[in-house]
């Protein structure tokens, strides 16, 4: 189990981290971020610096558990075994390994399932 995390106390460590290298830190305050979680609030007054450096870190990055699209359906739920949960597509080798035997399979007019 992962500890919980505080987001007001995560978003005041960025802050602290970035502000220093703010090349312009007597430009103020340009917005104001607010959290509220339950386990309480906080408001942040912050630069353009800060701002930017939260956009940038914001825009990169990836969940951990983003595996891509589905190539077959687009959805964005693949598990662990790259299978789609919303179409069922294995992806990947195995995947691929499975979907050719499989069209072999298919095309082969000696194989009767019924027999």
């Amino acid at each position: 189990m992962t500890a919980p995390l505080d987001p007001a106390a995560v978003v005041a460590e960025f802050v602290e981290r970035v502000a220093p290298y703010d090349p312009a830190p007597e430009a103020g305050p340009v917005a104001v971020l607010g959290v509220r979680t339950a386990l309480g609030e906080a408001t942040f007054q912050v630069g353009d610096h800060v701002v930017r450096a939260m956009c940038r870190a914001l825009e990169a990055y990836r969940d951990p558990e983003d595996r891509g699209p589905c190539v077959a359906c687009g959805g964005r739920r693949l598990d662990e075994n790259l299978h789609c949960l919303d179409c069922g597509r294995l992806h990947g080798i195995l995947g691929e390994v499975i979907a050719r035997h499989a069209r072999r399979v298919a095309q082969d007019p000696s194989y009767d399932p019924s027999a």
